[in-house]
């Protein structure tokens, strides 16, 4: 046991030489998952679009507007002055802008002089859509002040009102009705929403955490292979000839070394997964344990094998870099694999990185557990075994 510890302590010791090699261990995944996932889930469900509003007139019916507007399902008003949305919309922050203006008031709406500016940027869909829900709230309350004004007509063709004061009253009263009518007013369109499961679970946190996990944590294990080149070729392994030391020893330490990295980087990343980006990695601990360390194990002993083909560390690292990202990316760790064709998808299942997607996936998105993940974790163990095989077959010190 000392000698493994021993050996596999050299090998961490041989590949942290570098502080650089800690941008590679976890900054870069750290930096990627971050960024590919789209930061930090939003804690705001609002998906309105924002619509800025510059109220110079700060009456009644302005006010009235306004919230109107934020009952609008399409739109969400944001208050601000003119020099501030200006100055937005002038650098293209802003979308869209409403300027109300000064004397906007219910003499104004009575003598249908509803002046109203809308600022646009242009070939922007927001805008596009704010501008209809502009129109669909002022048009509403142009209709309320329209039935108003017809039914103080009516009443004063009927019965004349003894004074302005009576008629405004009046009005007023009208005007409260017919916009209460039209709030209670039934819905001119039914919507229904389909009960039918997505074939494709996805969600881009989860995706991209376990898929950049994966293909950070399976390209230095395939760099197995360099460590072997490199100790070939500083004639390491041919002093070990004139040790005690097995071959089964030194092959045990080397892999376990590099494995109980590896879990280490997943664990971090895994981490970094559940305390920023909010996702349930430890709802399955057991489950999660075993996906991990077999993929671990699978990746380590392909490494192991092709350390029996390459005879030189740049050819090593060449190999494990294009390699690994080639099998990440076709197991499905960059995009969905459900997006290739037939046929890529039944290649992928050659692979180790397509099984260890999967089985991340059942406990992080689906809330999968052991039942779950064991045919993904007996499939990775087979990887394993019939890799570490090929390698102890091809083993050679020199």
């Amino acid at each position: 046991m000392k000698k493994i510890f021993a050996i596999a302590w050299k090998d961490a010791l041989i590949r942290f030489a570098s502080r650089f090699e800690l941008v590679f261990f976890l900054v870069l995944p750290l930096i990627f998952t971050f960024l590919l996932a789209g930061g930090t889930p939003s804690s705001n469900d609002d998906h309105r679009v924002v619509l800025v509003v510059v109220d110079q007139a700060n009456t009644p019916l302005s006010k009235q507007l306004i919230a109107n507007l934020g009952k609008s399902p399409s739109v969400r008003p944001d208050l601000q002055t003119l020099d501030q949305a200006e100055a937005g919309f002038k650098a293209r922050q802003i979308a869209v802008m409403l300027v109300i203006p000064a004397g906007f008031d219910m003499e104004h709406l009575k003598n249908a002089a509803m002046d109203l500016e809308l600022r646009q940027q242009p070939n922007s869909l927001d805008a596009l859509v704010a501008a209809r829900a502009v129109q669909a709230v002022t048009g509403r309350e142009g209709s309320a002040v329209s039935t108003a004004l017809a039914s103080v007509k009516a009443a004063d063709q009927v019965k004349p009102f003894s004074s302005a004061s009576a008629k405004e009253t009046y009005f007023e009263a009208s005007l409260a009705s017919a916009q209460k009518l039209m709030d209670q007013a039934p819905q001119r369109v039914d919507v229904v929403r389909g009960s039918t499961k997505d074939a494709i679970d996805y969600d881009p946190r989860a995706n991209t955490s376990a898929g950049q996990l994966i293909t950070w944590v399976f390209i230095p294990l395939l760099g197995i292979s360099a460590l072997f080149a490199y100790e070939r070729q500083q004639g390491t392994l041919r002093r070990l000839l004139t040790t005690p030391t097995e071959k089964a020893t030194f092959l045990l330490g080397t892999i376990s070394g590099q494995v109980v990295v590896a879990l280490l980087q997943m664990l971090l990343l895994m981490v970094f997964g559940a305390l920023v980006m909010k996702l349930q990695w430890g709802r399955e601990p057991a489950a999660l344990a075993l996906v991990m360390v077999t993929f671990a194990l699978a990746a380590a002993a392909l490494g192991t094998t092709l350390g029996t083909f390459i005879k030189t560390e740049s050819q090593a690292n060449g190999l494990s870099t294009t390699l690994g990202m080639v099998m990440a990316l076709m197991g499905g760790c960059w995009y969905p694999l459900e997006m290739f064709p037939a046929f890529a998808q039944t290649l992928a299942k050659a692979l180790p990185t397509t099984w260890a997607m999967q089985g991340m996936l059942e406990i992080v998105l689906r809330g999968g557990g052991m039942a779950q993940v064991l045919p993904d974790a007996a499939v990775l163990l087979g990887f394993a075994v019939v890799f570490f095989a090929v390698g102890v077959w091809r083993f050679k010190y020199e």
